[in-house]
């Protein structure tokens, strides 16, 4: 069963100082404005009544002999409609007005908008209005979105990501909501770091599956991960997963319940998630969407990705470049703007079946961190690692990239560049010059064709030897693939989900690649591949 065992299997949770019953009891008395129970009681599904004891039972005395909390961090992967803002916001009112509450205390719920930022606080809102005793204890600052208990003159805020209006806070609790949509880590980063100046304070992530494997939040869910299976030991840091294999037989109801533990209880609607099965039966990106959200699938970086990323990963392990000279070699290119990502792709037959793939991209200096924060992608960390190189100034120095084309030149035994034709003809022209040979590759059906299928073979046979490199994955993940009445096929740049310049650099030197090897040189026969041209 996905999920962690502690969830369902009724064992004894620790609890030696009563913080996790003290906490139960406190929502227990709550009231809640959607409540179907008696009374319109907070209805406490047995799995999160469970979180809560594990989370706030795992204490223990320091050196002075006060009681403190083990759990820091927790990471809660729950698919949607299993109420993960209800029980949010609710651990916020415990933070606020009940017993974990501190004098002075920051208590704030974060999300991606103030839309999103607002439904936890609206929900609070209706709770402390439903209940007399809290609502006398109470200052509602609806305007900015702002509850003060005032005895204790504890704070509840909610925000949303505008990290630079969060510096100098100083919470000792941070509900980060929906966390797999945020677009980079400043907001977390603010308030993680101000979780520390004070004792005993938590922060507690909860968030569906995401799409990429570029993102912050992925980056947050492999750490989850790696804690879970023990590869890393880290008692601060708490994941709660409710995930599916990406291989998950989505139309069995069975798995629907195993990672949706609210279903037990009513929700989400069970007649609503059929009918979501229905439409997904013959609607793609519905089915990913259903796979995603409510199966809790993390999915690749396009909502129906052109290639199998499993087969592709089957490439990733490293190899050496050195050991690739001698060998013939094929370099794709794509230019893309100045002031956007550029794609320079070498191509290697192998000595058996398959390629060897090196790829290198290049990117505006200047722009990198405005990149970072828009794309929500990590070029700062990849240029730093070596995987982008970042040019001078604020558009990319076309010198530098076909500097480097020259010096693969020399290093390997170059056939051909092909280049994306599209604004690249004083790159031609200067490469031409220095002997090399060049041929123009345009992107549509006619000329796409063969580079998909080149592409796709080689993928889906687990052939395409690439080391792993995060940035040309990214962009293979990224990528949509349009077909025409005649069954010819491109790669479509407008309705992939992001950057796919290093998978069009790649197809197009695999294609050139792959026509030498079952033909020679293109330019010895008048069957050409179609999107090479002489010039």
């Amino acid at each position: 069963m996905p999920g962690p065992k502690w969830i369902s299997d009724g064992s004894q949770l620790a609890d030696p100082h009563g913080h996790g019953e003290r906490a139960i009891k406190f929502l227990h008395l709550l009231k809640h404005p959607k409540s179907t129970a008696p009374n319109n009681a907070f209805e406490l599904a047995p799995f999160m009544e469970r979180i809560i004891r594990r989370v706030y039972g795992d204490t223990f005395l320091d050196d002075q002999g006060s009681i403190r909390r083990r759990i820091k961090t927790v990471f809660l992967l729950l698919p949607r409609g299993n109420r993960k803002t209800t029980l949010g916001a609710a651990l916020a009112l415990l933070h606020t007005f009940g017993p974990e509450r501190v004098p002075g205390g920051q208590v704030i719920s974060a999300a991606l908008d103030r839309k999103q930022a607002r439904i936890a606080f609206q929900e609070n809102i209706g709770t402390i209005t439903m209940e007399p005793r809290l609502l006398a204890a109470a200052r509602l600052k609806d305007a900015k979105n702002q509850i003060e208990h005032i005895k204790s003159a504890s704070v509840y805020e909610a925000i949303s990501a505008e990290a630079g209006s969060s510096h100098g806070r100083t919470p000792n609790f941070v509900l980060a909501d929906e966390l797999h949509a945020w677009r980079g880590s400043a907001l977390w980063d603010v308030l993680r770091t101000g979780l520390t100046k004070t004792k005993g304070s938590l922060a507690f992530a909860i968030t569906t599956s995401g799409i990429g494997q570029t993102t912050f939040a992925f980056e947050m869910y492999q750490y989850a991960k790696r804690v879970e299976s023990g590869e890393i030991v880290d008692p601060g840091f708490l994941p709660i997963l409710f995930e599916s294999p990406a291989d998950v037989d989505w139309r069995d109801e069975e798995n629907w319940h195993a990672v949706n533990p609210g279903l037990a209880h009513g929700f989400p609607d069970i007649d609503g998630l059929r009918q979501l099965a229905r439409e997904a039966e013959n609607r793609p990106m519905q089915l990913q969407a259903f796979k995603q959200l409510h199966l809790n699938v993390w999915l690749d970086g396009a909502a129906e990705p052109a290639f199998d990323m499993q087969c592709y990963d089957q490439g990733a392990e490293p190899f050496d470049l050195d050991d690739l000279e001698g060998l013939d070699c094929w370099i794709g290119v794509d230019l893309s703007s100045t002031s956007d990502l550029t794609a320079v792709v070498a191509v290697f037959p192998r000595a058996a079946e398959g390629f060897y793939v090196v790829p290198r991209f290049f990117v505006p200096e200047d722009t990198l961190r405005k990149r970072q924060e828009r794309d929500s992608v990590p070029y700062v960390l990849w240029a730093e690692e070596g995987h982008v190189t970042a040019t001078p100034g604020n558009v990319v120095d076309y010198s530098v990239v076909e500097q480097y084309i020259i010096d693969m030149g020399e290093r390997f035994r170059l056939h051909e560049v092909v280049i994306d034709r599209w604004n690249a003809t004083g790159t031609i022209n200067r490469l031409t010059e220095q002997g090399i040979t060049v041929a123009r590759f345009g992107q549509g059906y006619q000329s796409m064709t063969a580079a998909v299928s080149a592409t796709e073979r080689t993928i889906t046979a687990g052939v395409l030897q690439h080391g792993g490199h995060p940035v040309l994955r990214w962009c293979f993940s990224n990528v949509v693939v349009d077909q025409d009445p005649a069954g010819g096929r491109k790669f479509n740049k407008a309705r992939s989900a992001e950057k796919i310049d290093g998978a069009v650099a790649a197809a197009m030197a695999l294609a050139r690649a792959t026509a030498a090897e079952h033909g020679g040189s293109v330019y010895e026969s008048d069957d050409r591949p179609a999107g090479f041209l002489s010039f």
